[in-house]
């Protein structure tokens, strides 16, 4: 077995065991799979991203994603170094929305325990290994009652040409402030027409896409570029330090000074 294919071959081999897959990626990209189990996925060193159906998820530092079972992905990420820390689970309790519904959410120094804990398993975790298997339950029994904030770090994908044409030009100039009036200029629209295009496709506002393509992009030149808050700011586009920092943490949860203290200690 290649590490690079596990994911493919082994994860459901047990119909009821937990399995335990801790290691570097090994490639940039993962391709399209499925599990039949449901997966708890964390990563360390890098910036990652999650493709599923119609969205690419943004998987930050010091956060998991919660992926149901049966749920086509792909993973993308900046370096094949970066370490996936991987719980895959039987769901038995299928009337709790939480196990049902993808999700990014903090990790709290609990479950970051947990999860340096379960370093010593690797491959299936079986009943008969009972210790082992109550502590690893355990992780997926509390998930619902410490992950009460489900991120909203995804975009969505639009199939219409005319807005990729108008999405590829914001993701490419997010250093300076893009007003909606002057876009709905630059490519020829009524704001009343774009406003309804971006509801019809995104299923968001332009003010929402675009604070949340801001606030990626931020993440990653923190986590990747290893920039100044400072200089995150200005280079998506906000003139003033603290209006970025309320909108990141209405979105992440902290700020970003908070944000960086907590990846510094994570690599302790």
């Amino acid at each position: 077995m290649t590490p690079q294919r596990y994911y493919l071959t082994e994860v459901d081999k047990i119909e009821d065991s937990i399995y335990c897959f801790h290691d570097a990626m090994g490639e940039n990209d993962i391709q399209l799979h499925q599990h039949k189990k449901a997966q708890l996925l964390y990563t360390e060193g890098g910036v990652v991203h999650i493709s599923v159906a119609d969205k690419t998820y943004f998987l930050p530092a010091r956060h998991y994603m919660w992926i149901p079972p049966e749920v086509p992905h792909s993973i993308h990420a900046s370096s094949p170094e970066i370490m996936m820390r991987n719980l895959y689970f039987p769901i038995k309790n299928q009337g709790i929305d939480f196990f049902q519904q993808i999700g990014i959410y903090a990790v709290n120094d609990l479950l970051l325990q947990l999860l340096l804990f379960s370093n010593r398993w690797h491959g299936d975790i079986l009943t008969s290994s009972k210790e082992d298997y109550i502590i690893a339950e355990a992780i997926r029994a509390i998930l619902p009652q410490i992950s009460t904030m489900n991120l909203p770090l995804a975009l969505p994908f639009s199939n219409n040409q005319r807005l990729e044409k108008v999405l590829a030009f914001m993701a490419s100039n997010l250093h300076n402030p893009i007003a909606f009036p002057e876009l709905c200029e630059r490519f020829g629209f009524s704001q009343r027409s774009l406003a309804r295009l971006f509801h019809a496709e995104l299923g968001m506002t332009f003010i929402q896409y675009y604070t949340i393509l801001r606030i990626l992009k931020s993440l990653q030149l923190l986590l990747e570029e290893k920039l100044p808050v400072s200089e995150v700011a200005i280079s998506v586009g906000y003139s003033s330090i603290p209006t970025f920092s309320n909108t990141f943490c209405n979105l992440i949860g902290c700020r970003p000074s908070e944000y960086l203290k907590m990846q510094a200690n994570i690599l302790k």
